[in-house]
């Protein structure tokens, strides 16, 4: 095996990047969703427990593969009554931005759990010290309550996350130039599975290293002034 890979080695470093685009931009639409679901479900209105329930029971009884599926030719038909009504007939969904949504989906209804045992794990009492403080609602959630469900919930968050890198690897079946498309590619084109699946395996235990890292960075950071108890 020479060092380029036999010429592959630009076309794996380019799947390297959209990887961890595609990570990212899915970790961040759900961490939205999570933290609007985990909301929803700790609300004191039954209609929102009952929405945050069934996104999170309905979108994590469905495998990962099938929301990618789904939400990439799913959407043809809607994508061109829409793309008619606003006079682009072509208009239709790029596997990118459905491996986002899929995966920001998913990542958001285990979130969900994530972060609502994280606000249920906060004392009541410090929701009425806000209050006799005369803070309002949305001060005591933003002063007294994220400060501490991020850093009881960021452990999970970081298990997430990792699963969410190796997740990304499903959208290579829409057709997405990741890692495991390249290699597929690569494979395809010099026949040996061998070599180019160990290097992509390689790539994603490398980017999960240094995801592990941040979390632990993140973890000591927003750890700081916390002391344990024994």
């Amino acid at each position: 095996m020479n060092i380029d890979l036999y010429g592959f080695g630009p076309a794996l470093a380019a799947g390297a990047l959209m990887t961890v685009k595609l990570a990212l931009c899915a970790l961040c639409l759900g961490l939205l969703l999570g933290l609007l679901g985990a909301l929803a479900k700790t609300s004191p209105y039954k209609p929102l427990q009952w929405l945050g329930g069934a996104y999170s029971t309905l979108v994590r009884g469905v495998p990962e593969l099938l929301w990618v599926l789904l939400m990439y030719y799913g959407t043809v038909n809607l994508m061109s009554a829409l793309g008619e009504a606003f006079g682009n007939p072509e208009l239709a969904l790029s596997p990118f931005a459905a491996g986002v949504t899929a995966l920001g989906l998913c990542f958001g209804a285990y979130a969900t759990e994530v972060f609502r045992g994280a606000i249920l794990a906060i004392p009541k009492g410090h929701r009425e010290a806000g209050i006799a403080l005369g803070m309002s609602k949305v001060r005591i959630f933003t002063r007294l309550i994220m400060p501490q469900m991020w850093r009881i919930a960021l452990p999970g968050l970081g298990n997430l996350f990792m699963i969410l890198m190796k997740d990304t690897a499903l959208v290579s079946v829409i057709s997405l130039e990741d890692i495991m498309r390249q290699a597929q590619n690569a494979v395809l084109f010099s026949k040996l599975p061998f070599t180019f699946y160990l290097v992509a395996a390689f790539m994603y235990l490398g980017l999960t290293v240094l995801a592990m890292g941040g979390m632990h960075f993140l973890e000591k950071r927003a750890a700081r002034g916390f002391v344990r108890t024994t």
